[in-house]
């Protein structure tokens, strides 16, 4: 896939972390395409509204996905992500056999790649995700960074 066409899947997903942040949520937005780069489901983060500290973006963007197939294996998708994974959702990224993970922002505080836990090209598990960060990093980083500085004020 092109790059273009990430950026304009990436924007998809920087509107579904607006939807959040106007919920009082973490502005994270999440969107799962097929190999072609068409939509197949999309979330945003909803730890708040469903008192669930699991509720990431990218979890409910992959169950819902999972359910619509009836499948958790889901090798044929691509996930779009406007903030580098958590060590939690890294992990249910390669549970649910994602095929390529492509996010916004780095989180140098709570990113699995940024603390060094590479899950996606561990060789001891069996399976192995392909990596693209930093797709419109800056669009991705400012809503976050608003988005706090608000909430401290």
């Amino acid at each position: 896939m092109r790059f273009a066409e990430h950026l304009w899947i990436m924007e998809n997903a920087f509107r579904q972390a607006e939807l959040a942040a106007l919920e009082g949520e973490v502005p994270v937005g999440a969107i799962i395409t097929d190999q072609e780069g068409r939509e197949i489901a999309k979330a945003y983060n909803k730890k708040e509204a469903n008192h669930d500290a699991c509720a990431h973006a990218e979890i409910l963007v992959m169950k819902k996905v999972a359910k619509n197939i009836s499948n958790w294996r889901l090798n044929q998708f691509n996930l779009y992500v406007t903030l580098e994974p958590c060590i939690m959702c890294m992990s249910a990224i390669s549970q649910f056999r994602i095929k390529n993970l492509i996010f916004g922002a780095y989180d140098p505080k709570g990113g699995a790649l940024s603390l060094n836990y590479n899950i996606h090209k561990d060789e001891r598990l069996n399976h192995k995700i392909k990596v693209l960060g930093g797709v419109s990093q800056y669009k991705c980083s400012k809503i976050l960074s608003d988005f706090f500085k608000l909430k401290r004020d």
